[in-house]
């Protein structure tokens, strides 16, 4: 059962399709959503904060093209945090808004949009796993930085589930960043997530001033 999970709602083993999926049916997780209203919405307080600081490091880094390597690198690790960060709190806690943003796309801009923030993924585990950010950047052909191409990680010993999810994630970093220009990743990912979050109902947002 590696590659399965326990559904959050009704507690049934379930294939996931996306790697933080936590109901096996959309019918799970809109019973789920009703029932834990207030533990649902609470990051909906920090939305905005962190959008908006995912928003100002994706500026950051377009303007790192003449930064050297060690700066670059640590700019490009801080952004990759916000993206994964923000991304990952859309599809826990507000997935069907995040679902319906997505599906909004066209399905070319859909898979670009999934692979690359999947490829970021894998950049920000190699990075919690301790590789430096400046193994991951080179100096772009026409300015700017670019994801470096990477060795297929080795998986020994990795269970079978997880051993998919890192494999996935390795080759839409290979298939959608290796080689292209990591502000242009950065600038589309955080497009996509700024409507996703703008799209979170405005009542599931504090007032301004508002503290929870």
């Amino acid at each position: 059962m590696g590659d399965s999970r326990e559904c959050a709602q009704c507690g049934k083993r379930f294939r996931p399709l996306r790697e933080h999926a936590r109901f096996c049916s959309a019918a799970c997780r809109m019973t789920w959503n009703e029932d834990h209203g207030g533990t649902a919405t609470a990051p909906a307080a920090a939305i905005d904060w962190s959008v908006t600081a995912m928003a100002e490091a994706v500026e950051r880094f377009g303007q790192a093209g003449t930064w050297d390597l060690p700066r670059a690198a640590a700019a490009a690790g801080e952004t990759v945090w916000w993206i994964t960060l923000v991304d990952a709190t859309l599809v826990r806690y507000h997935p069907r808004d995040y679902e319906n943003t997505m599906a909004g796309l066209s399905p070319a801009a859909r898979r670009g949009t999934e692979e690359a923030l999947g490829g970021l993924r894998y950049v920000r585990n190699r990075i919690g796993r301790s590789t430096d950010p400046a193994e991951l950047i080179q100096a772009g052909a026409d300015g700017g930085w670019a994801w470096t191409p990477q060795a297929e990680p080795g998986l020994d010993g990795v269970p079978a589930g997880t051993r998919e999810w890192e494999l996935n994630r390795y080759r839409a970093y290979t298939e959608h960043l290796a080689g292209r220009d990591a502000a242009a990743v950065f600038r589309r990912c955080a497009r996509f997530l700024e409507q996703a979050a703008g799209a979170v109902p405005v009542l599931e947002r504090p007032a301004p001033g508002r503290r929870r």
